[in-house]
């Protein structure tokens, strides 16, 4: 069974950074699409960032967009999110997620079979 693991989260003041690391194991790493999904009490799963690893094309939410880059160290099965700039309305349960199979809808949390458990990013004073 394919494991995703989130790691990096912390607590920042606003303006600061962090950098959030999923890592696969368990299984050839072989994803076809691998996005970055966030959850705070009360709102809506949404999708911060994902990337289709065919073409390398990326998806970004535009509450991110121009904050935060997403990339992939595929010696390492690793995917990142570097994200800049970051404000108190960024505080969410951030996850990982991996598809194998079609991705034709790359930026919504059913297209994702593979989920990791989240790290937890708190922005705030």
């Amino acid at each position: 069974e394919v494991h995703l693991v989130e790691v990096g989260g912390g607590s920042v003041q606003p303006g600061g950074s962090l950098r959030i690391s999923c890592a696969a194991s368990g299984y050839t790493y072989s994803a076809n699409c691998i996005g970055w999904f966030r959850l705070a009490p009360g709102k809506e799963r949404e999708a911060v960032a994902a990337i289709y690893t065919d073409d390398s094309n990326i998806f970004y939410a535009d509450s991110v967009k121009g904050r935060f880059t997403i990339s992939q160290d595929n010696a390492k099965n690793t995917v990142y999110l570097e994200m800049n700039t970051l404000k108190p309305e960024d505080t969410a349960m951030y996850y990982c997620a991996a598809e194998d199979g079609s991705c034709f809808d790359f930026s919504r949390p059913y297209t994702y079979a593979f989920w990791g458990r989240g790290t937890q990013v708190t922005v705030s004073s």
